[in-house]
């Protein structure tokens, strides 16, 4: 056999960027370059293209000042960096398919203006249809979406123009940290439909610092506490159920130094959503640590309950949700009774929930089915969805509730899944509507996002965003895209001290070892390579492996490494589609369902393997080995 299946291997992103740097100071430092004549790298990273780097040399200390020039004077994005003789200084604010005008301003004076053409912005970006704001509210910050369908994680403007973008497939929400960096989930898939590697801590300037990667994979959200540490939702790889675990992660190392598995303090069979299924009983979609209490609140979309467990011994202190269904001991004992006199509704399958410096809980209540019981369901075109804030009485364990938008509104604003509120003071908050769909122009029932990866529906199922501010009731801001888009978050492109941080980026933290089966399948040993019919390729990166071909569902097939003993490892691989009850985040989805990924991670791995494929009973060869 002279030949191979198709083998890349790739470089992580982090080395692949820290080359990137490094040939990009090696230039600067190979030349003359001054205020006059600086060196301008656009996308410098490769993952930002409306980012760019300038450098340039000073012959005294002085602060610099960049200057991206809005198409109008009120999009002119600035940043000042601190005084220096060596002058890196990242530029974000661009805008796409344009020859933009940025200003180089030092403190003794010099001056000079430079133009940076960028490419046509990817098709994968959303384009705003409405946006109905004023640049005096919005000044210097971008809303940013994250993507839920195809689209990626952009910035838009306060005149809806998009600022910043990546083109990787970054999932989850987007948040910055105390640092100034960001935290967002890796592009790098290890078990559908979404969940990912872990997380990348990067600047906008798309340079990732650090990624940390958890054992089982990420999901949904993050939340960096007062000491540094992070609280990332996960859950155990090989237990039969996901979305049901938080892990507390050291920052430097990517140690994981505690968790919490809900499993230990609900029921799982009880009390679900309309959407609740076996594997995916909780849905957790959101963390948040209250210092006051030292506690825990986590939301799960498929049992209609938002809880809160101690921080310390994971016991359970209360449930916010429809008591409907729930064991009356556990109704006696974690449940609310609403009080006053005002409008009150139990929330549904909601997201986001944040608590408040009072205490209250807020969070999106997406109002899926609208009820517990499957005779009582609405009509998705009968509903609503809204922004809504709960004040408790752990006391009395009773409730109120003081606030919500979005109700009023009906099914224009009804999203199914996905979207998120923010508090910024009182009486001044988001509320980001990212699910809506339509079938033929009318609210879609059922789930667009699931329908149109159906062929039959591909061409009538469309897509919304509603992105709302609200100051004392008053609305602010209202952003629309033809998406939808998981989380939005208000930011400055540029933090308070923020400069050019270089140096090579750091890989924390440890993937599972990826489990084998002992079961053998009768196979005939061919000698041959793979046949053309399954379109293998095997991709290989530092820590781990993919394996993609193309299956007939139902097919029985392991993928096995052989090491240089002749031991053999054999892992199985799964050609029956599977349904899911959820697609928070459908960017990993494929049009084939066919299409099959194989992710074995290299952990537990040493030295050579070569890699072998039973099918169709028999074994074939691929002609790749590969190293851990």
């Amino acid at each position: 056999m002279t030949k191979q299946i198709k083998h890349e291997q790739i470089a992580h992103i982090i080395t692949k960027q820290n080359s990137l740097e490094q040939a990009m100071l090696a230039e600067f430092a190979a030349g003359t370059y001054t205020i006059a004549n600086p060196l301008v790298k656009l996308n410098p990273y490769g993952v930002c293209p409306l980012t760019a780097m300038v450098l340039f040399e000073t012959p005294v200390m002085t602060e610099a000042t960049i200057v991206v020039k809005g198409k109008e004077h009120p999009g002119d994005i600035r940043h000042t960096f601190p005084a220096g003789t060596k002058h890196i200084l990242p530029v974000y604010g661009l805008y796409a398919d344009y020859e933009n005008t940025v200003e180089i301003v030092m403190a003794n004076g010099q001056k000079n203006t430079i133009h940076i053409q960028t490419a046509p912005i990817h098709p994968d970006v959303p384009l705003p249809t409405s946006i109905k704001t004023t640049p005096e509210y919005m000044g210097h910050n971008l809303m940013f979406l994250t993507a839920a369908m195809r689209s990626m994680p952009v910035g838009y403007d306060y005149a809806g123009d998009v600022r910043w973008y990546s083109n990787e497939n970054f999932a989850f929400d987007l948040k910055r940290i105390p640092n100034g960096h960001i935290l967002i989930g890796t592009e790098r898939l290890v078990k559908m439909p979404y969940f990912t590697t872990g997380l990348y801590e990067m600047a906008f300037s798309g340079k990732i610092f650090k990624e940390y990667r958890t054992p089982s994979g990420y999901h949904h959200d993050q939340f960096v506490m007062e000491d540094g540490n992070i609280l990332v939702l996960s859950f155990d790889f090989y237990s039969g159920t996901v979305e049901d675990m938080c892990l507390l992660i050291d920052p430097n190392t990517g140690e994981v130094l505690k968790s919490w598995d809900y499993k230990n303090v609900l029921p799982q069979n009880v009390a679900g959503s309309g959407s609740q299924d076996e594997h995916d009983w909780f849905h957790n979609n959101a963390v948040w640590y209250d210092k006051k209490t030292h506690s825990l609140t986590f939301s799960g979309r498929h049992q209609d309950a938002v809880i809160n467990l101690d921080f310390e011994t994971g016991k359970l202190n209360w449930i916010l949700g429809d008591p409907e269904g729930w064991p009356q001991e556990m109704v006696d004992k974690y449940f609310f009774t609403p009080v006053g006199d005002g409008e009150f509704d139990w929330q549904y399958e909601q997201h986001a929930s944040v608590v408040l410096p009072d205490g209250d809980i807020m969070l999106f209540d997406n109002g899926h089915f609208r009820a517990k019981n499957k005779k009582n369901y609405l009509a998705n075109s009968k509903n609503f969805s809204r922004g809504v804030r709960y004040r408790l009485d752990t006391e009395k364990m009773t409730i109120q509730q003081i606030w919500q938008y979005g109700k009023e509104r009906g099914a224009e604003f009804f999203s199914p899944y996905i979207c998120n509120v923010e508090y910024y003071n009182e009486g001044h908050y988001m509320v980001h509507s990212g699910g809506i769909g339509y079938e033929n122009g009318e609210t879609c029932e059922g789930m667009a996002v699931m329908k149109v990866m159906q062929p039959e529906f591909k061409d009538s199922i469309t897509f919304n965003s509603i992105t709302c501010e609200l100051k004392d009731d008053v609305l602010m801001y209202e952003l629309q895209v033809p998406a939808n888009c998981y989380r939005a978050e208000k930011l400055p492109l540029y933090y308070a001290h923020e400069t050019a941080e270089l140096g090579a980026g750091k890989l924390l933290g440890n993937l599972i070892e990826t489990e084998t089966t002992k079961m053998k399948i009768k196979a005939q040993e061919t000698g041959e390579l793979v046949p053309e019919h399954y379109e293998a390729s095997i991709i290989e990166e530092e820590d781990r492996l993919t394996f993609n071909a193309i299956f007939e569902t139902g097919e029985m097939a392991q993928l096995l490494l052989v090491d240089e003993a002749g031991e053999v490892r054999r892992y199985p691989i799964n050609t029956v589609a599977q349904n899911f009850q959820a697609m928070c985040v459908g960017t990993f989805q494929k049009a084939d369902p066919r299409n099959v990924d194989v992710f074995i991670n290299k952990t537990g791995l040493s030295g050579n393997y070569q890699v072998m494929l039973v099918a169709e009973e028999k074994l074939y060869e691929t002609g790749v080995t590969i190293s851990a």
